[in-house]
């Protein structure tokens, strides 16, 4: 039996949503205020804000399930479909990842180590905050911002002012800034059923505050560093009744994981799963939303996701280099937009460093 999806949000991973379902035979809708959105050129989409609550009833009239792509989703408009239909991820998820605040209470919940924060509401708390947790540190608003907006680095104490000016005065929160070995993140599901599945921990890194590149499985990691990922995901999952998928971004210091911020929804780092698992996180989030039995994660060998920024190189070029599978977006070219990927998927290490080297210089990052 055909079921219907909505997803509020058009974008990129609205429009890879849809893609994954159509062989379940789940049929998506999407809302979205853009005319053109990435989604809309592959599932029918209703164009209006993400608040209007006309538009949300008249989305949630035609689907059994509703489910969203970002996180920045108002709550009200999840809860008003709610009354209407179920919205999984639960709201509540949706409510925690807004408020960096709360998210590090629900890390605390689950017991996953943060770095020293503390909530700040005007220059004089920022600088008693600054005298407590010491410096360097980052201020971040508490809500909002993304790909390194709505952060500032402090490493002085007299330019306190300064970076509560550069993020507007806005409610925040300062932590101090953790010299880490690199960024690890974790991508799983959870099944209506309670049922979890988990990818490998990944090596992600980042330039300009924008992800560049993924490396499946990351290199080098742990057992017992894994074990603990899971633990954590699972946990964080457990604490909010989740139902699809999540990633949560890691800092590794040493033999020690912190966490840095999770996403309740499909994510930039586990965009190597089409190529690189058995069940891709999108189909693993459209089977956990509607009900359908999870996807195994193994591993179709190494991979390595490469973001397109800005532009894209000419598709024929990317096809001719082996294990080499690209992804583009349905969107113009724009300095620091995200308008595709490439995952380089190989059996060994040679031939996966091989084809990612001739990625890397025709999307001029180098080696």
């Amino acid at each position: 039996m055909t079921i219907r999806l909505g997803i509020v949000g058009g974008g990129q991973l609205g429009r890879m949503l849809a893609l994954a379902a159509l062989p379940l035979d789940v049929r998506c809708v999407t809302l979205d205020p853009g005319v053109d959105s990435s989604a809309s050129q592959v599932a029918p989409s209703i164009v209006a804000p993400y608040d209007d609550r006309e538009a949300l009833a008249r989305l949630a009239a035609q689907v059994d399930v509703l489910t969203y792509e970002f996180e920045n989703v108002p709550v009200e408009a999840a809860r008003f479909v709610e009354e209407r239909v179920p919205v999984l991820p639960p709201p509540a998820a949706l409510e925690a990842s807004q408020d960096r605040i709360a998210e590090k209470a629900l890390f605390d919940a689950a017991g996953l180590s943060v770095p020293p924060y503390a909530a700040v509401d005007s220059l004089a708390t920022l600088e008693q905050a600054l005298a407590t947790i010491g410096m360097p540190a980052v201020l971040k608003t508490r809500r909002l911002g993304y790909d390194g907006k709505g952060q500032a680095l402090i490493r002085d104490p007299l330019l306190a002012e300064d970076a509560w000016r550069s993020i507007g005065g806005m409610p925040a929160i300062v932590e101090r800034f953790v010299g880490f070995d690199r960024e690890l993140s974790i991508v799983a599901a959870r099944g209506l059923d309670g049922a979890f599945a988990s990818y490998p921990l990944v090596e992600n890194v980042h330039h300009e505050g924008i992800l560049r590149l993924t490396r499946a499985p990351a290199p080098s990691v742990p057992p017992a560093l894994y074990v603990a990922a899971e633990a954590h995901a699972r946990s964080v999952m457990d604490e909010l009744r989740y139902v699809g998928v999540l990633a949560i971004e890691l800092f590794q210091v040493g033999e020690t994981l912190l966490g840095n911020e999770f996403a309740p929804r499909v994510h930039n780092t586990g965009h190597w799963t089409i190529e690189g698992a058995e069940t891709s996180q999108f189909e693993q989030h459209v089977r956990a939303v509607c009900g359908l039995p999870l996807g195994p994660t193994t591993l179709r060998g190494l991979s390595t996701m490469v973001n397109l920024i800005g532009d894209a190189p000419p598709t024929d070029a990317i096809a001719a280099i082996p294990g080499a599978h690209v992804h583009l977006y349905g969107k113009s070219p724009r300095p620091g937009r995200k308008v595709g990927h490439v995952t380089v998927r190989a059996d060994d290490p040679q031939a996966l460093g091989r084809s990612l080297e001739r990625v890397l210089t025709l999307v001029g990052e180098g080696s």
